[in-house]
């Protein structure tokens, strides 16, 4: 989408046809119809268990005005992590934010100067000429004085609405374009997902019309503290989180953090995660509310047809699955897979799809639709335009990364000393979401003969955890001590390549497509891929 130095002849030649394009209002339209991008980001949301469910505006003008991805993923099960994913297209491996600390890359210094330089939004703005509209939670670290404070305005954003830290509903802090800008608790006025809302449509109302456009809100629901709107604080009073097959039971055979959890879970415990399940939902019906506004004033402005719109979240969210309560961050389904629908120019209605999709996907799509050229990026993903327009015979992975490493610290997590040091995120029953040790990485296959999971844990056990999720969908037997051992041979060297791939290295086929190659030796040989450890040392 850059445009090339023109030769004398050519800028006079040029100079005509702008001449025509003036006298031709038509021409003129066409010229500058370049598709307009939105997307939404929500916090937290799940899609295995019913996190869609309340969004009905949402379905109705998005999903079934479009395509619904039904096996969309993103490579690491927490915020930070996940939105760096989305902005730079790439891996944890690649992009180097490992968890929500700054001592974990999460907008530091160090992402600064990296990273951000070369994210998409960035490249939308210098090489493609797009205006870019930034509102709402970025990285949950930002704003932090260490780096930079609220006066930090990363490269790439014509507009910046970007939250203090992380996800609130009241009583925050907004960096507008740089200058800190306090709300209280009013609803009428501070209501985080009402004033992006607001901040939307006055972009959308005051923004240039001579340029195309691409805006990034993302909302703080369904996260944390789950304040809902004053108006549906009485919504889904009998609705409770779902008791599928891995509610509130024990998890054998799995890693030694998730099998500490308490089974049975107490009935405070269960009372605690079906209140938080409702007030989720609750905070989601203001999302609803923004995504109706959002598309009507697009309508009203004539450029709904142009515009794509995404609809995505961070990551996942699990509600008592293997008796651990509320949180993310976790290996399975529930953590790492989200909702992922999109509308815009030649999708077709009412459609799902099945291909194994990412978040790295995100930039190169909106790149792609930009008119940029993806072979100049870095980036780990691919391009979901093909999958978009409907073309025939297209060539997609089978596999995909998914990478995490543990938060902990050498002291005891205060609500549970007794357990000592290395554990954190504990509840007062002395459950805990989290340890140092809690560090892991996966192959996701899913191929026309296997819908697969190999994990291996980065601890002192080496632990692995497999499942085929054709037989096992909720995952509660792990399988790697029956599985064939030549499959498990190839899923260990697959994880070895994918830790240590790099752009186009990360697209090659995987252990069930028909080109891959796998030669053992190379998995004991000193000139073969090695296993890199996953930890803040590869910062």
């Amino acid at each position: 989408c850059r445009r090339r130095a023109m030769s004398p002849a050519a800028a006079v030649r040029g100079l005509a046809l702008a001449a025509l394009l003036v006298l031709s209002p038509a021409a003129s339209t066409r010229q500058a119809r370049r598709p307009n991008v939105v997307l939404i980001l929500t916090d937290d949301q799940d899609v295995c268990l019913g996190g869609m469910t309340p969004l009905k505006k949402t379905n109705a003008l998005i999903a079934q005005m479009g395509i619904t991805f039904l096996n969309a993923y993103v490579p690491s099960a927490l915020c930070c992590p996940s939105r760096a994913s989305i902005l730079t297209g790439k891996y944890p491996h690649n992009h180097h934010v490992v968890n929500n600390t700054l001592e974990g890359n999460c907008s530091s210094k160090l992402w600064q100067k990296i990273q951000e330089p070369y994210t998409f939004p960035a490249l939308l703005k210098t090489m493609c000429g797009y205006q870019t509209f930034f509102a709402g939670k970025y990285l949950n670290e930002y704003g932090a004085e260490d780096a930079g404070g609220v006066g930090h305005v990363p490269p790439g954003w014509s507009f910046w609405y970007a939250l203090e830290k992380n996800s609130k509903y009241y009583n925050y802090t907004l960096s507008v374009n740089g200058k800190a800008r306090r709300h209280g608790e009013n609803y009428s006025v501070d209501y985080l997902t009402d004033v992006l809302a607001n901040m939307s449509l006055d972009f959308l109302e005051y923004k240039s019309n001579f340029e195309p456009f691409f805006m990034m809100i993302s909302t703080p629901a369904p996260h944390s503290p789950w304040t809902a709107a004053p108006q549906y604080t009485k919504s889904f009073q009998n609705v409770s989180a779902p008791r599928n097959s891995n509610f509130n039971i024990h998890g054998k055979n799995k890693h030694w953090l998730i099998r500490q959890a308490k089974t049975p879970m107490t009935n405070s415990s269960i009372q605690f995660l079906d209140d938080a399940y409702r007030k989720r939902w609750q905070t989601l019906l203001s999302v609803d509310d923004l995504i109706e506004k959002l598309v009507k004033k697009l309508e009203l402005n004539g450029e709904l047809d142009n515009t794509y719109i995404f609809y995505t979240s961070d990551n996942g969210f699990h509600t008592g699955q293997f008796s651990l309560p509320i949180d993310k961050r976790q290996l399975y389904e529930f953590d790492i897979k989200v909702p992922l629908l999109v509308r815009g120019p030649g999708i077709k209605p009412n459609q799902t799809n099945k291909m194994l999709v990412a978040n790295i996907d995100l930039g190169p799509t909106i790149l792609d639709i930009a008119g940029y050229d993806l072979n100049k990026t870095q980036m780990d993903g691919m391009s979901l335009l093909p999958l978009l327009r409907g073309d025939k015979n297209v060539t997609w992975r089978s596999d995909f990364l998914v990478e995490y490493q543990g938060e902990g610290y050498n002291g005891s997590d205060p609500t549970c000393p007794g357990l000592g040091p290395g554990v954190t995120h504990c509840f007062p029953d002395c459950v805990c979401e989290d340890s140092y040790n809690n560090t892991y990485a996966c192959v996701r296959t899913l191929s026309t003969t296997w819908d697969l999971q190999y994990c291996e844990f980065d601890d002192r056990e080496v632990f692995v955890e497999v499942y085929n999720l054709t037989a096992d969908p909720h995952q509660i037997d792990n399988i790697a001590k029956t599985i064939d051992q030549e499959i498990l041979e190839k899923m260990n060297y697959r994880l070895m390549m994918l830790q240590s791939c790099s752009g186009a290295t990360c697209r090659t086929p995987g252990v069930f497509d028909p080109g891959y190659r796998f030669d053992p030796r190379l998995m004991f040989s000193n000139h073969g891929v090695r296993a890199r450890r996953f930890s803040a040392q590869t910062l």
